[in-house]
């Protein structure tokens, strides 16, 4: 993320020496919008704000006071990032007082992607997703991506709406929301191939089960209890979703994987730590708030170490842009597109998912932890921005580790909140200042 802090590029109305913006290309000075909801979501971590604020504050309005011009060439959720971000920082003023950008925003996507029947197309470039199985650049799919952002960003203003006290706004929203929800699982599940999938602009499904399949619950799409979540068997099967190294892209039984060459941005099958990211924030929303018996914390954590060990290259940690499923190769090496691509999370997948930290509006401090049952002795998770306090969160299996006694303790400015014997979920509640 350092790599690519830049003061932002002069255009109209703005000048190069106010704010700070983050690149997606380590040698371009000018942002992309399509990673945007990763950068705040791993943003959202640190300690000092001001730098996502100014970039947030770039893309709604370096333009005259109106949205850069490039904001929708990508698809993004920036709503719902926006909110997620403000569950970690409480800066309650900042995010309402975005509240009219974000409903102009939202106004604006329908405007250009929003066909008459409510649900949203794409084309498969626009998702950043070029050269996939289901996509295409002419013809106007439905994807679960953007109907799945649209969701979550209706959901997120509807929230933002309730906490700036306008109630019909928010109301308004979540209508919104529930019908999208309704349309998406209408019209993209199918019930052949158990999974959701693109729709295509003649009516027909795409009939590939994709990654992107699995974007509905980054977001709490899908109805728990219908039986949605027998999809995630496909990432536990070696002619699905799982490869020696790291979760494909498209399942590898379908025979067009990989099949769209190498070094063009192919998302037909290679391991993309985009969609790795998302894949899993989505599969630790489906451990902790859906019942289900198709996948564990087990199969999460073993993705999430397949991830963390692929951030190598020549045994030096390095960041890519995608990877070659089988021997790890990135598969545009170090060239300049590619060097330290700032397109995905980590810290947020460690902190909100392994262990656990789940951010809420209200002052109760939740941990769920997805470590399995021996796999870590221990871990300290310290110095942590919440609220505006400092969270610790330590695991001890036997107390010999840092002295604090065995289990599992979370402290907020060193005062402990709540401790429990096991790697469970936990509660307590910040205290009064």
């Amino acid at each position: 993320m350092r790599k690519h802090l830049r003061r932002p590029p002069a255009g109209p109305g703005r000048s190069a020496e106010a704010g700070h913006v983050f690149t997606e290309f380590i040698n371009r000075a000018e942002p992309v919008s399509s990673a945007l909801g990763h950068h705040l979501m791993e943003g959202r971590w640190l300690r000092e704000g001001r730098y996502h604020d100014d970039y947030v504050l770039w893309w709604l309005r370096s333009n005259g006071g109106r949205p850069h011009a490039r904001l929708h060439h990508y698809s993004q959720w920036l709503a719902d990032a926006l909110y997620r971000r403000y569950l970690v920082t409480h800066d309650r003023a900042f995010v309402v007082g975005l509240l009219d950008d974000l409903i102009a925003d939202y106004r604006q996507w329908e405007a250009e992607k929003q066909r008459p029947d409510g649900l949203f197309w794409q084309f498969d470039v626009r998702d950043a997703m070029e050269e996939s199985i289901s996509g295409s650049r002419k013809e106007k799919h439905v994807r679960p991506t953007i109907n799945s952002y649209m969701y979550g960003n209706a959901q997120a203003i509807a929230a933002i709406a309730r906490l700036a006290g306008r109630p019909e706004v928010a109301a308004g929203f979540a209508a919104q929301a529930t019908t999208l929800r309704r349309l998406t699982l209408e019209t993209l599940w199918n019930r052949d191939s158990r999974f959701f999938e693109v729709r295509r602009e003649d009516g027909a499904l795409a009939r590939v089960r994709e990654a992107i399949g699995f974007i509905p619950w980054y977001f709490g799409l899908p109805e728990p209890g219908r039986g949605y979540e027998e999809a995630w068997a496909q990432i536990r099967n070696e002619q699905g979703f799982r490869a020696p190294l790291g979760l494909t892209t498209a399942e590898r039984r379908h025979p067009e994987f990989r099949s769209h060459g190498v070094g063009t941005c192919e998302w037909d099958g290679a391991v993309w730590p985009f969609a790795t990211s998302q894949t899993l924030t989505a599969l630790a929303n489906v451990l902790r708030d859906y019942p289900q018996q198709s996948v564990s914390a087990a199969d999460h954590f073993d993705a999430f170490r397949t991830y963390v060990r692929c951030h190598r290259m020549n045994g030096k940690p390095y960041l890519g842009e995608y990877l070659d499923e089988k021997t790890g190769a990135w598969l545009k090496g170090d060239h300049p597109r590619s060097r330290w691509y700032h397109h995905s999370t980590f810290a947020d997948l460690l902190i909100g998912g392994v262990i656990g930290l789940r951010p809420r509006d209200d002052d109760t401090v939740e941990v769920h932890p997805l470590l399995p049952a021996g796999t870590w002795d221990w871990f300290a998770l310290d110095g942590v921005r919440y609220h505006g306090r400092t969270l610790t969160i330590v695991w001890d299996r036997d107390g010999r580790r840092f002295g604090r006694g065995a289990g599992l303790t979370v402290l907020a400015d060193g005062v402990e909140l709540v401790r429990a014997a096991s790697l469970t979920r936990v509660t307590g509640t910040l205290p009064v200042r």
